[in-house]
């Protein structure tokens, strides 16, 4: 179905919005994928906080204009579908990278973050960010060991007092 002009300006305001706001983002060549198994991926997207969109490649860059996927746009070429993690740099890598697991079709062509973009393979790396809730348990644990050490250290020299 054919956009007019109207349409073609609301979607361009719709990405623009969420790559205004998106953390990191992923384009991935959807051909072969059957309007089901995308139905699946679009649901696992909402549970998972990724803005997934199925758009026209020049309103795409017409979209990223301005924002730090702007770098994505001479790569936007072919069927894409655009991921925009909305809650941390890592969720639409991981959404990605386990749908296409099981499915071969979903191929990965470019991923952005920082205003930086890279190609397919560097995915998985981008996947394995830690979630916002793991990198604050990651640096508590940084930060409580030192503490739990000297508490430790003190306990042992009030023992030794103790047992002389």
């Amino acid at each position: 179905m054919a956009l007019n002009l109207d349409s073609k300006k609301v979607v361009v305001e719709e990405v623009a919005e969420f790559a205004a706001k998106a953390h990191s983002a992923v384009a991935a060549e959807y051909r072969g994928l059957t309007v089901t198994e995308l139905t699946e991926l679009r649901k696992t997207a909402r549970e998972t906080g990724v803005y997934l969109r199925v758009v026209k490649n020049t309103l795409a860059k017409r979209a990223v204009v301005g924002t730090e996927f702007e770098c994505m746009q001479e790569g936007l070429v072919g069927p894409l579908i655009l991921a925009f993690s909305m809650e941390d740099p890592g969720c639409a890598a991981r959404l990605v990278s386990e749908f296409s697991k099981t499915h071969k079709s979903l191929i990965t062509k470019l991923v952005a973050i920082g205003g930086q973009v890279f190609d397919g393979s560097e995915l998985e790396r981008l996947a394995k960010l830690p979630t916002r809730d793991q990198g604050i348990s990651i640096l508590m644990s940084v930060m409580k060991a030192p503490v739990e050490k000297l508490a430790r250290t003190l306990a042992a020299i009030r023992d030794e007092k103790e047992a002389a």
